[in-house]
């Protein structure tokens, strides 16, 4: 149901579609997928955020936008696509099936963040704006931890080239993509070192959408679920 970033040393989880109610095409475990009943994603949502032992009133989501809004999180539905917080006991979620969760931990100053982070955030640098955010509550630089789940591979995201100029205007070094095939991963990675993340604070899961233990909305052709990234303090 959850997997675990072993650098987050807080509640955390990225959630698989193992676990849940939800019959096929969404099976089991959507979180979102607009086409299930609001029945079966009630129920997912209840039984997956008790398996860390939180339930939904605690719960910060977003409706997301494909942008660079950071929001001080809040426990109901913000529009954005990334939370932070100083607070204990909410729980910060962003949906994927495609787009790259990141999930980041300041131990030290007790500052958490997540973020959605699919072509056009990552293009308009959410993930250092979420930095950012964190710096505002407390967080250093150094002592932030970032874990990046499960999304989309190069070798399955293949673009128009609009969007490899859009990186390039951007400044984003041209590692990031080969021909028309762009890594996500890559592109955080250099958001998040270019506002000073140290490179060994950064673990990928490097595990690709297209699976078949996750969701993907480009392989499914839009008929599928939703998974979550979540990551609370206690």
């Amino acid at each position: 149901m959850w997997l675990q970033a072993p650098n987050i040393n807080c509640v955390h989880g990225f959630s698989t579609r193992h676990g849940g109610v939800s019959p096929a095409p969404y099976n089991s475990l959507n979180l979102g997928g607009s086409e299930d009943t609001s029945e079966n994603i009630l129920h997912n949502r209840t039984i997956s955020l008790k398996k860390l032992g939180y339930n939904l009133q605690q719960l910060c989501y977003l409706k997301q936008v494909h942008g660079n809004k950071v929001n001080i999180a809040q426990p109901c539905q913000q529009e954005g696509d990334a939370l932070v917080s100083d607070q204990k006991n909410i729980l910060l979620a962003v949906s994927i099936a495609d787009c790259f969760p990141v999930l980041l931990y300041d131990e030290v100053n007790k500052v958490i963040g997540a973020v959605h982070a699919g072509w056009r955030g990552t293009v308009s640098n959410i993930s250092g704006e979420t930095v950012k955010q964190m710096l505002s509550l407390g967080a250093q630089t150094q002592h932030i931890q970032v874990a990046i789940g499960q999304g989309i591979s190069q070798a399955n995201f293949e673009v128009g080239k609009e969007v490899i100029e859009a990186f390039e205007k951007n400044n984003f070094p041209s590692y990031c993509w080969k021909n028309n095939r762009i890594d996500l991963t890559l592109c955080n990675r250099f958001s998040l070192n270019r506002i000073n993340i140290p490179d060994k604070n950064i673990w990928s899961m490097n595990r690709c959408t297209y699976e078949q233990d996750f969701f993907s909305f480009r392989r499914d052709k839009g008929k599928t679920g939703r998974m979550w990234a979540v990551i609370s303090m206690k």
